[in-house]
């Protein structure tokens, strides 16, 4: 039996940016059963700094998966958004997204965009997670 190599798991690397146009939400890895209470949970922490005016930005760009339960917190937090009429948008999402929305019928749903939100900070400045 070949050794799988450990994954990037997606929970503990997701980063929370309050920036002047919108919030930044980063995750890493992989999105799955394991990991997307945690997506939830930095969805819902972003929310409380957003508003109508400050959209949600998903920062796709270092998501190598998202499964079912992925796009479940995804939904949750749009369903979240929409009652305080704030956008969460994805911005760079990779094709293996990009499919599991357009199947299951959400890609409708989220604004997507190619850049990254910018970040507003100095070169190798490392945003710090947002407090709980």
């Amino acid at each position: 039996m070949a050794e799988r190599p450990p994954r990037e798991a997606g929970g503990k690397d997701i980063t929370v940016e309050v920036l002047d146009r919108n919030v930044a939400v980063r995750p890493i890895g992989e999105i799955d059963i394991e990991t997307a209470a945690s997506l939830q949970h930095a969805l819902m922490r972003a929310l409380t700094h957003a508003s109508p005016a400050k959209a949600v930005v998903i920062d796709c760009s270092r998501l190598t998966f998202c499964d079912s339960s992925g796009l479940n917190a995804l939904l949750a937090a749009r369903r979240a958004a929409q009652e305080t009429g704030t956008v969460i948008r994805l911005a760079a999402p990779n094709l293996q997204l990009q499919r599991l929305l357009e199947i299951t019928g959400a890609l409708s749903l989220f604004p997507v965009d190619q850049d990254l939100p910018a970040a507003g900070l100095p070169a190798g400045h490392h945003p710090e997670d947002l407090p709980q």
